[in-house]
């Protein structure tokens, strides 16, 4: 079956101030998009879990999400959304002067974040990346299924394949956002597969908070950083074999962390 067109598919946009969501609907409808638009939080996430569950037949490309809304905020759709398995990719919308909202946003599973004010062809291009990225994902979903037998790799810390890092008898697939273990797949958000990866990339060296912060989630140094902590406490989670006592992703007190592939 050939893939619909990016251009065709649909746009969910929740945002409660009328004039900007006219304003994205009637812009997003001029680029080819079909849109869908709720105002309410608690009306947005009830029609978000409905729209993205299992056998929907006019599954939605990327969710617009604002950070304030009546009812459920961005914050708890995205992590209501996430907590039930919905990995549709969630575009948080933000207020320029709340850098915290990035973090919290990113924290509950947001897959990318676009301050406001934002430029209009910022915005359709972080949308069609969105969509390209996650048609890479299902291609190569598709292709390692079909020509890759499901084992472990024998080397940890080297890449098995292109866009893939083994260690610890776990597989981190760049391309899907999965991190494959021994008794389970876990599904990684953009933000989560980004900081893995740029772990893995300097393995063996020190990671500041300040790199993570600026280079990985492009916020301000003076940002708050407990988010930081919460990322790190998940991803040991999901790469150590007793996150209580992590020797993959160690914590070198008053700087920041080290990635190890064998410590």
């Amino acid at each position: 079956m050939i893939p619909e067109p990016p251009q065709s598919r649909l746009i969910a946009v929740v945002e409660d101030e009328e004039h900007l969501a006219q304003g994205l609907l009637f812009n997003l409808e001029a680029e080819g998009y079909r849109t869908h638009h709720e105002s309410d939080g608690d009306a947005a996430l009830a029609y978000l879990l409905d729209a993205t569950g299992p056998g929907t037949h006019d599954r939605i490309g990327v969710i617009l999400l604002d950070c304030m809304l009546p009812g459920a905020d961005g914050f708890a759709i995205t992590r209501a959304l996430r907590q039930a398995a919905r990995y549709t990719p969630i575009l948080l919308l933000t207020a320029r002067s709340r850098p915290e909202d990035v973090l919290e946003g990113l924290e509950a599973g947001a897959d990318d974040y676009l301050p406001k004010p934002f430029d209009l062809s910022i915005l359709l291009v972080r949308i069609k990346s969105l969509l390209r990225r996650t048609a890479w994902q299902a291609a190569q979903s598709t292709a390692q299924s079909a020509t890759q037998p499901a084992n472990q790799p024998d080397n940890p810390g080297e890449a098995v394949q292109p866009d893939t890092y083994a260690f610890n008898h776990r597989i981190i697939r760049f391309d899907a956002l999965e991190l494959i273990a021994p008794n389970r797949t876990t599904h990684l958000t953009i933000m989560e597969a980004d900081l893995l990866r740029f772990f893995t990339d300097r393995e063996g060296q020190i990671v500041s908070r300040k790199d993570i912060l600026e280079q990985v989630w492009r916020v301000r140094e003076d940002t708050d950083t407990r988010a930081i902590d919460n990322f790190i406490v998940r991803l040991r989670r999901y790469i150590e074999d007793d996150p209580t006592n992590p020797t993959h992703l160690t914590t070198v007190r008053g700087v920041g962390y080290r990635f190890l592939a064998n410590p």
